[in-house]
């Protein structure tokens, strides 16, 4: 039986699969924007000061170009902190659940900014999480010290990633940065600056679903606040700002392609 002769209600049923199908993929594709340039992505939580912002101050565009993620230690919240190294308060960010195949490389670039002196040692870090938020590795670490800002951070656990530069020291000065709130633009002692653009590459060892967190502390007091900027997370090369599709939207797909194969074989018949 030819295509044509088929009735009225299956073409009808065999276009509305195909549309069901395209409007799976159209969605899935609108969920992914462009690093930050829409804010946060979807499925991104965060706790204390966070959000996203434009070129801003001491921090330039990140080489990606466009928005960028950040959280700030202004408007931290009391105990949010590194597990194991303590602090006053601070702010993170977790991104939404995405999956990794064994060998991919996570990579991103981080920028940390600091008010602070030697004497109240801030810091920041990322890591990597399973979906259930247990830790697989930390990532990179950053902290005020006497001399200027240390990348990786001093006193702070060891890192997993791989970052270029290697060893990175603060650019002194007084740094201007709207994140850090009624502290941009001041400094309380040496250690005052930003640490510029670094890129951060870590293979993941193992087929998962995983969570990325940024976060940044105050270390012995609440005032003369630091900051993290990120941007340009891929894993495998595919960005990591959309969460991983809803079931509803798997069945969905899958219901639209199983229609259409159906309605080749019909046709080929």
């Amino acid at each position: 039986m030819s295509y044509k002769n088929w009735s009225v209600p299956k073409r009808a049923m065999l276009s509305s699969l195909a549309a069901a199908t395209a409007l799976c993929f159209s969605a899935m594709a609108s969920a992914a924007p462009t690093a930050f340039d829409g804010g946060l992505p979807s499925g991104w939580t965060g706790v204390g000061g966070f959000g996203t912002s434009g070129a801003d101050g001491v921090v330039t565009a990140s080489p990606e170009g466009g928005a960028y993620g950040w959280v700030s230690t202004n408007n931290g919240v009391s105990g949010t902190t590194l597990a194991g190294v303590g602090g006053n308060n601070g702010s993170l960010v977790q991104s939404s659940v995405f999956s990794a195949s064994a060998g991919d490389s996570l990579e991103f670039y981080f920028n940390y900014v600091t008010s602070d002196g030697g004497t109240y040692s801030d810091y920041a870090w990322a890591r990597l999480l399973l979906s259930d938020l247990t830790q697989v590795a930390v990532l990179f670490t950053a902290r005020t010290t006497p001399d200027g800002n240390s990348v990786p951070g001093f006193g702070l656990p060891g890192i997993a990633a791989e970052i270029e530069p290697s060893f990175v020291t603060i650019n002194d000065g007084d740094p201007t940065w709207s994140p850090l709130g009624s502290s941009s633009n001041t400094c309380f002692d040496d250690g005052c600056g930003y640490s510029g653009w670094i890129k951060s590459k870590y293979s993941i060892l193992n087929a998962g679903n995983y969570i990325l967190e940024f976060g940044v502390a105050n270390w012995n007091d609440g005032t003369y606040q630091s900051g993290l900027a990120f941007d340009g997370i891929t894993v495998g090369g595919t960005p990591v700002e959309n969460p991983i599709p809803e079931p509803a939207s798997l069945a969905l797909l899958g219901l639209g392609l199983a229609g259409l194969a159906w309605g080749r074989r019909r046709q080929a018949a």
